[in-house]
This record gives structure tokens, sequence and C-alpha cells, in this order.
């Protein structure tokens, strides 16, 4: 499990290696506090094989740092559990999900 950043014209890529819980919280966290607040964040599931609560948690977070209601967000490369996790949580409302 890791967490990897890229940046492009002011889009932070953060990219989930493995399971996406709380044991990579604290690197998580860096990864977007590395980044201006005023960023566009892209989080690529492509390489993501779990996620739990906590990390419905944490993307939450990642919204508020990046603007709240406002926040350019992405979560893309997102597989059929992943997607579904963030079906029923009603995620789709609150981020662009593909």
């Amino acid at each position: 499990m890791s967490v990897s950043t890229s940046t492009e014209n002011n889009k932070h890529t953060i990219k989930i290696n493995g399971r996406f819980d709380f044991s990579v919280q604290s690197d998580f966290r860096k990864a977007y506090e590395e980044a201006p607040s005023n960023s566009s964040f892209i989080m690529d599931f492509s390489s993501t094989e779990y996620m739990d609560s906590s990390a419905l948690g944490m993307l939450l977070l990642l919204r508020d740092y990046a603007g709240g209601d406002n926040a350019k967000v992405e979560l893309v490369r997102c597989g059929t559990e992943i997607k579904n996790i963030l079906e029923i949580s009603n995620f789709k409302k609150l981020f662009a999900v593909s």
C-alpha cells in the first residue's frame, strides 16, 4: 500500500496503490497538503484494491481542504467495487466520479 503524487498544470494527482484505509491516513494527508488548496485534485483509483469507511472520511477532508462546495476534486479510474461504495455512500453527489 502506498500513496504517490504528481502535479501538472495545477492539477495534483494522488494515486492509492493497494488498500485505501486508515493505514495510509498520514501519507494521504501529506499528499494533498503539499499542494496549494486552490489546486484541482484528481484521485486515481486505478491501482486501488479496497476502500473502507475511513477512506471516505479522508476524501471528505480532501474536499474540505480543496474548497468544500467549490472544490475541484475528481475521482477517476474507479473499479466496480469502488464505484459501488461511492454510490452507496452518495459520494457521487459530492465528487465527479468516473
